[in-house]
């Protein structure tokens, strides 16, 4: 059974190697190079008290993990979010990810955020599902705003309001 803890530095290298994996190998990111270790702590060290990051974890191995990071640096945008969720690609499709979303998604009221935005790159329909089912409603659709294996992609934006 998966267990949904807070992540801690020592989890980091684990978080990288599955983001990593998504930059190399999907859409779900529109980075197009992997992150460094030193790159990862700096992220992690960045990620402040309404920025919560959770992994998912059995046997002492972390199958996923989800954050929620400022929308903007602008001080208007102190209480907008966005999420990001990644699973292990030997992991996929068993649930982890819709139960990293759903605490995410409490967590960040848990913190006084005041919405979460998404950004799922089209054709990731178990991603836009799973929002869905949890409460996020369409706000539109960015068209061919990223490039990524030689194709344009557009990207669905979701949001949750508390």
């Amino acid at each position: 059974m998966v267990t949904i803890r807070p992540a801690i530095e020592k989890d980091q290298s684990a978080i990288m190697e599955i983001y990593n994996e998504a930059v190399e190998q999907t859409t779900a990111t529109f980075d197009t190079e992997k992150r460094s270790l030193e790159r990862q702590l700096e992220w992690f060290h960045n990620h402040k008290n309404n920025h919560p990051i959770i992994v998912g974890e059995e046997n002492g191995i972390i199958k996923g993990w989800a954050s929620l990071s400022p929308w903007s640096d602008r001080k208007a945008y102190d209480g907008t979010v966005e999420v990001s969720v990644y699973v292990h690609r030997d992991h996929r499709g068993k649930g982890i990810g819709k139960k990293l979303l759903e605490i995410i998604t409490h967590e960040g009221k848990r913190v006084n955020n005041h919405t979460i935005l998404s950004r799922i790159s089209a054709g990731n329909k178990s991603s836009i599902h799973i929002h869905e089912v949890l409460g996020y409603t369409h706000i539109g659709i960015m068209k061919e705003v990223g490039m990524k294996f030689g194709n344009y992609i557009d990207v669905h934006m979701m949001q949750y309001l508390y």
